[in-house]
């Protein structure tokens, strides 16, 4: 037995982050035993548990949750927290290794001020300096800082840490985060020297939807910075960042998310004389607005070398990384004095030649000014979407050796895996994950390459699921949630199109501003921490009560028409609208389907955090929009009146069919994918539940088919045509791979949103579910196991880490059309089998017949603890794929 993964709110050891109440979470494995007999947790001040503050004592396991776990203890600023966690099974037990977290300042009053360079021109990027001598042993440092817009923090010569773009990307009107960071073994005794840099980022840079403005949060570069330092004689010494600073210019001339840098490596080369620093001053920003941080830390997570060096027809000198990633190019290099090399950031080639308009504004370039030194070059303050690099003003021969791409986001755990014996199929889940680490850069973006890389509410809200089971996103996506929450507040519940909001004034559109209801509900769901609940419940409601306002002012019809919305975004049905991209689905029911499904939802949670009227209330409105629903959608004698794939995929996974109908609505949707070809018509809000819907209508067979159609419109015809992502359309390219129109020309060739068919892969393919019942078996705590096998496809497996621990669903066919499933439960879970066109008579489990299962119509249902199993059944004739 072993315990392993032990986090904090959902972050390994986290250090200064926004932590109320600590919630543990940790996983048992390597173990035959089967049920959480006791559980013992202990929470120190020191790592030798000498100083305890909380002791569980040996408890019953029922009293200790592995998934969330809160103990109760008051938190006291700039202290560390050493925990552990000793677990009994049946047979065995263990203990774990030690963790901790460190709170940051908490309600403590700053002593820092907010500094900026004395000089006028707010363009000058500034480093800021200070030096300082200690003369006594150090025993340990924090330096608690925050920069506008982003900073670089060194502390004699080296780079604090390993984190960038940091403060990160929030609503800076409502909340700044700043971080805390270790410096201990970055101090010494005598002199020290401090230099931080500071770039425009998303703060003062250009930001925004329409390419961005200029300077919208604030329009001067501003550091605070607090150091404390514990002497081993038990003094403390605080440096603050205050008047006694000092300024230069930086060799980051200039900086920008959407348009790159410049860097001028002869600016600051030798330290200056006091005659040529400037002095700074203080500058008013409001301290309250200062919070500890919620970001994940930004980092290189991967480095890839390029592939090849091109010479393109037009002449141009391109390297190609082999793959469509978000980063940056680091670069050797040993230039003469004045050398300016400039690199430039692009998706595509175009007739072999390098292409970079559907970036539309961004520049997306680096420019390196040399000094004439040997140097190891990267960005400070910026990002780039590219798989290829064009290289001008390079001095001699190019080596490829001397580049490398670094692939940045947030730091998650990647906790599931999925393999299938298609190899298209492989590459549209490599695709999808690569979409998704390249747009999860410290905020769900859209697309990280052209002038936008913008939080949009949809797109997030369609891929949650997806999200979920790719990668450990509870911490990455609740801040993100925290953001919306803050947006809200001042919008009377509205959400924005886009989180940080910035300069877009819109809001209010059916399926993107229900992120509102459906996040918290997907992350409470796969994770089981009440938390999200707790933290995001007033705006789950304030976003049902907002809409719920314009159906009052317009009647109380309890139905949600008018407004602006995107409709089924870039869905390829017959239009409605004169915005062809908004879809063929009225508005005016895909809105009134959210507004039933989101009231539901609020329903739900009320009941979860017992809020029993208020849970009332929501199930009484949500069942009112949905008669109201069934009287304008259908006709009396059950017929659903709309005709688009989209509709019908609402009405059934929503449960919208007046009683008795159901089926009949199942069956209609059926004939009318047959009726398009069985080719899909959807867009952004219908494609993520298009396969799923069919797989658990008994139209499996279908939904294989759309996943393996291969000219367009499907997912493996980008993946014919070389993608490495996932693209925002579905027809970008023609099958020459030249731009198809010149509306393409400003499209992204890096989106996640249709990627979400991962979802069913890992959902109904494989057959891995989250369950979440009165019992409050959630966060995978009790699984459903369906898998949905087909012989177009001779194999898939999926393994996934759930914070229960690790499951596996994993099936072949065998020549002689038996499925072979292996499954695992992990340890103190279980789950549910269902096996569907099976009859029970054929099923054998680890090679013996099933005694404790039960025949639902064609299904096969029983239930199982902890362990792996052999299950063994004969594939039904009725799944014969019909191409």
């Amino acid at each position: 037995m072993k315990i392993t993964h032990l986090k904090t709110n959902h972050v390994s050891n986290p250090l200064g982050f926004a932590i109320d109440k600590p919630i543990f979470s940790w996983i048992v494995e390597d173990t035959s035993d089967t049920v959480q007999i006791a559980a013992r947790v202990q929470v120190s001040l020191d790592s030798e548990f000498e100083d305890i503050v909380f002791d569980s004592g040996k408890v019953d396991g029922s009293a200790i949750d592995n998934i969330a776990y809160t103990p109760p203890i008051e938190l006291r600023p700039y202290q560390r927290y050493f925990w552990k966690v000793e677990i009994w099974g049946e047979t065995e037990t263990a203990e774990s290794e030690i963790a901790w977290f460190e709170t940051a300042k908490m309600d403590d009053t700053w002593q820092a001020s907010w500094i900026t360079p004395a000089w006028d021109n707010n363009q000058i990027h500034p480093t800021l300096l200070k030096e300082f001598d200690i003369a006594n042993e150090i025993k340990s440092a924090r330096a608690y800082i925050c920069g506008l817009g982003l900073y670089h923090f060194e502390l004699n010569a080296e780079k604090v840490g390993d984190e960038y773009l940091t403060p990160y990307c929030n609503a800076y009107d409502q909340w700044m985060q700043y971080q805390t960071f270790d410096i201990t073994e970055n101090l010494k005794l005598g002199l020290n020297r401090i230099e931080i840099m500071l770039g425009n980022g998303w703060y003062k840079g250009r930001y925004g939807s329409g390419g961005g403005v200029a300077e919208y949060y604030g329009n001067r570069f501003a550091l605070l910075c607090e150091i404390r330092i514990n002497l081993a004689n038990g003094d403390e010494i605080v440096i603050n960042s205050d008047t006694s600073w000092q300024a230069q210019k930086s060799p980051v001339v200039a900086s920008d998310i959407f348009d790159g840098e410049v860097y001028d490596a002869r600016i600051g080369k030798n330290k200056l004389s006091d005659d040529e620093l400037s002095p700074v001053k203080t500058i008013d920003i409001e301290t309250h607005l200062l919070e500890a941080r919620r970001s994940l830390p930004v980092r290189v997570m991967d480095v890839l070398k390029p592939i090849a060096l091109l010479h393109t027809p037009d002449g141009e000198t391109v390297l190609d990384m082999g793959q469509n990633m978000t980063g940056w190019l680091r670069f050797k290099t040993n230039a003469p004095a004045g050398t300016e090399i400039k690199l430039q950031f692009g998706e595509l080639l175009q007739g072999g030649n390098f292409f970079r308009e559907n970036l539309r504004t961004a520049k997306a370039e680096y420019i390196y000014i040399a000094d004439g030194t040997e140097a190891t070059i990267e960005p400070y303050f910026t990002f780039f979407g590219f798989r290829y690099v064009k290289i001008t003003g390079w001095v001699g021969d190019i080596n490829l050796e001397d580049f490398t791409g670094c692939v940045v986001y947030s730091d998650m755990d990647t906790i599931g895996e999925i393999e299938t014996s298609n190899d298209k199929i492989n590459r549209l889940i490599k695709n999808t994950f690569w979409s998704q680490i390249d747009n999860f850069l410290d905020i769900p973006m859209d697309c990280p390459q052209r002038d936008e890389r913008l939080g949009w509410t949809g797109d997030i809200q369609v891929f949650s699921g997806t999200a979920s089971f790719n990668m450990d996103v509870m911490a990455f996506l609740s801040k993100f949630a925290y953001d919306l929450e803050k947006e809200q507040s001042k919008l009377g519940g509205m959400v924005p199109h886009i989180v940080p909001r910035a300069n877009q004034q819109d809001g209010a559109a059916a399926a993107w501003a229900d992120v509102a209801t459906i996040l918290p509900w997907t992350l409470y769901e796969f994770y089981g921490d009440i938390g999200v609940l707790e933290q995001q419940f007033d705006s789950m409601r304030a976003w049902v009560d907002y809409v719920k306002s314009i159906d009052d002012s317009s009647g109380s019809k309890r139905l949600w028409t008018g407004g602006k919305h995107f409709g089924d975004w870039l869905s390829l049905d017959e239009p409605l609208y004169p915005d062809v991209r908004r879809g063929g689905t009225p508005h005016d029911f895909i809105a009134s389907a959210y507004y039933c499904y989101s009231s539901r939802l609020v329903a739900q949670t009320a009941k979860v955090l017992e809020k029993h009227e208020i849970s009332e209330t929501y199930e009484r409105l949500s069942q009112e929009i949905k008669s109201a629903i069934q009287q304008e959608y259908f006709t009396g004698d059950g017929q659903f009146i709309l005709s688009t794939q989209t509709g019908y995929l609402l009405a059934i996974f929503m449960n919208l069919a007046p009683t008795g109908y159901g089926k009949q609505l199942e069956s209609d949707f059926i004939t009318q994918i047959k009726k398009d070809g069985v080719y899909l018509r959807t867009g952004f809000v219908g494609t993520p539940l298009l396969c799923r819907v069919l797989s658990n209508i008994g139209a499996n067979d279908l939904a294989y088919q759309l996943l393996l159609n291969e000219d367009n419109p499907s997912w493996l015809y980008a993946v014919n045509l070389g993608a490495t992502t996932i693209w925002e359309r579905w027809n970008a390219l023609n099958p020459d791979g030249l731009i198809s129109s010149k509306n393409m020309r400003s499209h992204s060739f890096n989106h996640y949103a249709y990627g979400s068919v991962v979802e069913w892969l890992y959902r109904d393919v494989c057959g891995l579910n989250p369950t979440v019942d009165v019992n409050e078996s959630v966060g995978f705590r009790h699984a459903l196991i369906a898998p949905k096998p087909h012989p177009s496809i001779q194999s898939a497996q999926a393994r996934y880490r759930s914070v229960a621990g690790y499951y596996q669903s994993a099936w072949q066919i065998d020549k002689a059309g038996y499925v072979n499933l292996e499954i695992s439960i992990p340890f103190n879970a279980s789950a549910e089998i269902i096996l569907s066109d099976v009859n029970l008579s054929d099923v054998t489990l680890d090679g013996e017949n099933l005694t404790d299962a039960s025949q639902i119509a064609t299904n096969v249902s029983f239930n199982l603890n902890a362990g792996t199993y052999r299950i063994t059944y004969p594939l039904s004739e009725n799944k014969l794929f019909q191409s």
